[in-house]
């Protein structure tokens, strides 16, 4: 049961995970110093999405799975979780090439803003 819990738990912080991944900009639009917090995290979700590996998370829940006598499964956490919701045919590559470039044109765009927003307040 503890196995199971963790893995439920690793799959929680999967999700936060990604979620910051796209939108943490957002957040930055509050708190400004999460910046510092949230370029690293996004710079690592599109390189995952790029380079087309598995994020550390997946295999860490399907072993957590697996200790509790449950089944893991293949793929990443994207395609087993959000694939079937979001892209019921597949995940392509070209999916997520379009997927990372809409992450960094989205915080590039709040980036922008912010930057902006404190000159502004500046000058």
């Amino acid at each position: 049961m503890l196995y199971s819990v963790l893995a439920d738990a690793v799959l929680l912080f999967h999700f936060g995970f990604i979620l910051f991944v796209g939108g943490g900009g957002l957040v930055v639009l509050r708190w400004p110093k999460v910046v510092w917090l949230h370029l690293p995290i996004a710079a690592w979700g599109v390189w995952i999405e790029l380079s087309g590996n598995i994020c550390p998370l997946t295999p860490l829940e399907n072993h957590l799975r697996r200790l509790a006598g449950e089944q893991g499964y293949s793929g990443g956490f994207i395609e087993h979780y959000l694939l079937p919701i979001i892209y019921p045919p597949g995940l392509t590559r070209g999916v997520q090439f379009t997927l990372a470039a809409v992450v960094v044109l989205l915080n590039a765009a709040i980036y922008g803003y912010v930057i902006y927003r404190r000159r502004a307040a500046r000058g």
